[in-house]
């Protein structure tokens, strides 16, 4: 690893356009050798797509990676397409993309959105799962979505009454383009101020604008999840080898849901970094989470 905590950069060994019905196209790339420990990486958002620096928390003499855009996300297409697009949608496409790649089994990796997804994923496919590295918990309960939402109402036309988060869902999603694009650019802005980065220089581009339609799509709807549908299915994955990585100071997703994962997981190891936030490519968080991943490794080669 280098200084940052972060291995070198590397560029993806093959890219794909994977068509997984509903007219949808994921776009799939590897990185890391052919018999590496297949790993899959499932991005946050939901809607953000996987980005190049993500490469750089996994050892590429070591991991074969595979990561996907989930449906309308990133660089699939169609970009911010909300037909057919539920959780249980994109669960479906990442065990279409396994077993496509000819991959028996791999370790899930998620942060944020990514967390529940990989959650929501090893319950229906537990065979398929070796086990588990999650970040930044995020259940998707209606009270984390409340929460995080709590002061977008501040940021509304006075005239505009009701929850903010649906007036937003409206005007990005049913709005004319002008004012549907004024709204994104508020939302994301609203989302980048949370973990301390500065607001968008510019329009949202038509990545940042799909971004905002998903997620709009996915909060206003909880997640397509049963009120606590992931706790209550945590029997199913109970045997997995499985590490909680939880930023104690993050502002997007605090501690309390990941918490409350390991109370009803206390198999699972807790990894709570002291002083860290939402950033898995922060120092603290990159170091814990490559070290966890290790771990799960580890106890996979062990059970072998």
């Amino acid at each position: 690893m280098t200084g940052d905590l972060l291995f070198p950069a590397c560029q993806p060994r093959c890219i794909r356009q994977m068509a997984v019905g509903d007219g949808h196209i994921l776009h799939v790339e590897e990185c890391g050798p052919h018999d590496g420990v297949p790993v899959l990486f499932l991005h946050g958002g939901p809607g953000a797509g996987c980005m190049s620096e993500h490469r750089r928390l996994f050892d590429p003499a070591v991991y074969r990676v595979v990561m996907i855009d989930q449906r309308g996300a990133g660089r699939s297409l169609p970009s911010g397409e909300l037909g057919a697009n539920t959780t249980l949608d994109l669960v479906a496409d990442l065990d279409y993309v396994r077993e496509a790649l000819g991959i028996h089994a791999w370790i899930v990796f998620g942060g944020s959105w990514g967390s529940l997804l990989a959650l929501a994923y090893a319950q229906i496919y537990p065979e398929n799962v070796l086990g588990l590295v999650m970040h930044g918990i995020f259940l998707g309960s209606r009270e984390e979505i409340v929460a995080y939402s709590r002061d977008l109402g501040k940021l509304l036309p006075r005239q505009e009454r009701g929850d903010p988060l649906a007036v937003f869902a409206r005007i990005i999603l049913h709005e004319h383009a002008e004012r549907a694009t004024q709204a994104a650019r508020v939302w994301l802005d609203y989302q980048r101020n949370l973990i301390g980065k500065e607001p968008l220089d510019a329009p949202p581009n038509g990545m940042q604008q799909a971004r905002a339609r998903i997620q709009m799509h996915y909060l206003t709807r909880d997640c397509f999840l049963m009120p606590g549908q992931l706790l209550a299915g945590i029997d199913r994955i109970r045997h997995l080898p499985a590490i909680i990585v939880q930023g104690m100071a993050d502002p997007v997703c605090p501690p309390p849901a990941a918490e409350a994962l390991h109370r009803a997981w206390p198999e699972a190891t807790w990894v709570p970094v002291a002083s860290a936030g939402h950033d898995a490519l922060s120092p603290a968080m990159a170091r814990a989470c490559v070290k966890a991943l290790g771990w799960v490794v580890e106890c996979v080669e062990s059970i072998d």
